[in-house]
């Protein structure tokens, strides 16, 4: 294991020689000695987490934003990388009630900090502190109280505290399910890919963590397409589509799994309700949508640009490594490399010149996509009708099996109604009659 390189030795020295209160011991810190030590440092100076989980789906908008990849990397604690953060966690949901509840009870609990003063856990309401003393000019938050970590503290026993006091008790509801995967696929590659270790970690089943890494992975690749146009943030409000989506394909054949793929994420940039998708996990699944794309004429144009010109030679190799390159093309493989790179505020110029803007492309997307599922909606519900006697009388005959094995037992007793048993099948005797005669 590998200590957190780079401690700034002159904060180290400074909350060093801070005073120290009584110790507080911390159940979830993973190493034996349990006990840390207690300081009191000035809310502003104390750092922000650049590798907190809670923020990182937000954190890749800003690098995005800012065209500066190493934003939050070349200086994690310098005012640039520190600003960037707290503007993040001052504009997360939440953020003003969990001022307002500092206002009024004070700060309950202390934050935890490194050896020199980053936070691991209570970056929010050190956040929220901070805009009370700054921006309220409330001086009951010019201090915050910290416990300390030691120097030697690892990158991988950090990961796991954040995962033990953040994720697994009591600040789960912080997190964007994005966020909660990443901390989960960052465990999963410390841990030897292990998902015992994981989910002992996380307090879950493995069941619950894989299926959020899974899901994950469907965004990753959506990301990928997009070649910045979309962003890992973006999906937030979009887990049930994903969650669908990854446990509909995991085990289907490689066809079906790519036009159903092809369906959900255009379905999901276009902002398809998933509760149309998910009637769409079939096997032509892209073949209903394509027809119903053909058959719109403000889509119709589009489908040809994408048919025509394809994917570049580079394109498709995207395609081809984020989808896997043994994965057939469905019939909206050109159609989904075309719109998945172009941003909702963006135009598109028709063969004729025309510039119609993306926002409703995507709007008229939507609109062929729930078309297509209402189709496959009423043509599950024919079928439905179709099969409902036979598997009704499916259910019939297994009851009567279960009839005759406990039969004999019931005849031994003394209290044995046969006359009940015998209306009972005259009854049935009449239903068969007019089933056979129901023509």
């Amino acid at each position: 294991m590998m200590t957190i390189p780079n401690l700034d030795p002159d904060r180290a020295a400074f909350l060093g020689a801070r005073e120290k209160k009584s110790p507080v011991t911390v159940p979830a810190w993973p190493r034996s000695d349990k006990d840390l030590p207690q300081v009191e440092v000035d809310v502003t100076w104390v750092r922000f987490s650049t590798r907190n989980h809670r923020t990182k789906a937000e954190q890749l908008r800003e690098i995005h934003r800012t065209g500066r990849e190493d934003l939050f990397t070349a200086d994690p604690l310098g005012p640039d990388a520190q600003q960037a953060q707290y503007n993040i966690l001052r504009d997360q949901e939440g953020f003003d009630a969990l001022k307002a509840d500092l206002a009024e009870r004070g700060q309950q609990e202390p934050a935890i900090l490194t050896a020199d003063g980053v936070l691991i856990n209570g970056n929010r309401r050190c956040a929220a502190m901070r805009s009370l003393y700054e921006e309220d000019h409330n001086l009951k938050f010019h201090y915050v109280k910290c416990l300390v970590l030691p120097k030697d503290a690892t990158e991988e026993e950090l990961i796991y505290l954040e995962a033990e006091l953040q994720v697994a008790r009591d600040f789960k509801q912080d997190y964007s399910w994005v966020n909660e995967a990443m901390l989960i696929e960052d465990l999963f590659n410390g841990a030897g890919r292990d998902w015992q270790q994981v989910a002992a970690r996380m307090h879950r089943k493995v069941g619950d963590v894989r299926d959020l890494y899974e899901k994950l992975q469907q965004v990753h690749q959506l990301v990928e397409l997009s070649q910045g146009a979309r962003l890992h943030v973006d999906f937030t409000e979009n887990e049930s589509a994903f969650d669908e989506l990854a446990k509909h394909i995991k085990n289907k054949p490689a066809k079906e799994a790519a036009g159903v793929k092809a369906v959900y994420f255009l379905g999901t940039l276009a902002g398809t309700e998933y509760r149309n998708l998910r009637h769409l996990r079939r096997a032509d699944a892209a073949e209903l949508v394509r027809r119903e794309i053909e058959d719109d004429p403000a889509l119709k144009p589009v489908l040809d640009i994408a048919d025509a010109s394809g994917p570049g030679e580079n394109e498709d190799d995207l395609l081809d490594d984020v989808l896997g390159g043994s994965e057939p093309q469905s019939p909206l493989h050109n159609l989904l490399s075309f719109i998945a790179t172009k941003r909702p505020e963006a135009n598109v110029t028709l063969p004729a010149g025309d510039k119609v803007a993306v926002q409703e492309l995507l709007t008229s997307l939507k609109s062929s996509i729930t078309a297509a599922a209402y189709e496959a909606a009423e043509e599950q519900r024919d079928q439905s009708a179709v099969i409902a006697p036979l598997v009704r009388a499916d259910k019939a005959i297994a009851e009567l099996k279960r009839v005759l094995s406990t039969l004999p037992k019931a005849r031994a007793f003394t209290e044995w109604d046969e006359a009940s048993l015998l209306e009972k099948v005259g009854q049935m005797e009449k239903l068969i009659a007019k089933v056979k005669g129901d023509r």
